[in-house]
């Protein structure tokens, strides 16, 4: 008796088609993103009711359970610093994307443009950061060596490819900014940050290439002039 041998179906099984997204994944999925929804409610209620923000209403905003808002963020305080290291990281990331889009110099313009964004939501949050029981110092320290990094980074990219001046020093490119955000008391501080970005910009730009002359611009002695008939 011939016995025949049972043929192996073709093509992947079940089992070989990848694994189904476990229950454990699932859940790791949705408290990123209950936390992001937190962080953002967080920041949307700081900077419209500054220290006075109710837990409970964040909670509701983003549509989650006052406990789920404990499980992440097991304090006030702990929140307050979550939402100033997202707008934070936020900036320090654009960094990079922006270099990977844009030229250099304008790369560098639109992350300062974005910082300026950063400083108002700083100063939307100042009376809340004011209340963390361990001071601002080390959440501060953190923020300052990422932010100084990130504009090394622009800097020195605009500065390989010629666009701006050998000279800068990115830091103070950071100061200058920050002293219009904390030092005028004008409302409209922030108009006049995003003019100082173009100022700054275009005082950076590299001046060694001889620029074209507009027409009809007188021409300064000595650069080129004959001197007029009869006159020595």
């Amino acid at each position: 008796m011939i016995r025949r041998t049972p043929t192996v179906s073709e093509g992947p099984t079940k089992m070989q088609q990848g694994p189904a997204t476990t229950p454990a994944r699932r859940r790791r999925a949705d408290a990123e993103r209950n936390r992001a929804r937190l962080i953002t409610a967080a920041q949307r209620a700081i900077t419209e009711t500054g220290v006075r923000v109710s837990l409970e209403q964040v909670a509701r905003d983003a549509d989650v359970s006052i406990a789920t808002l404990y499980r992440h963020f097991p304090t006030r305080d702990a929140l307050i610093e979550a939402v100033y290291r997202q707008a934070m990281s936020s900036l320090v990331d654009a960094a990079t994307r922006l270099s990977g889009e844009r030229d250099a110099v304008a790369a560098l313009r639109e992350w300062l443009l974005l910082f300026v964004d950063f400083l108002d939501t700083k100063k939307g949050m100042s009376e809340a950061l004011g209340t963390l029981i361990g001071g601002t110092g080390a959440l501060y320290g953190e923020s300052s060596a990422r932010l100084a990094s990130a504009a090394a980074e622009l800097v020195g990219r605009a500065t390989r490819a010629g666009g701006i001046r050998p000279d800068v020093e990115p830091l103070d490119l950071l100061r200058a900014l920050g002293g219009v955000a904390n030092v005028s008391p004008d409302p409209d501080w922030k108009r006049s940050a995003t003019r100082m970005v173009d100022v700054l910009i275009n005082g950076l730009r590299d001046r060694t290439a001889v620029l074209p002359r507009r027409s009809g611009a007188a021409v300064p002695s000595g650069e080129g002039a004959s001197s007029p008939k009869g006159k020595a």
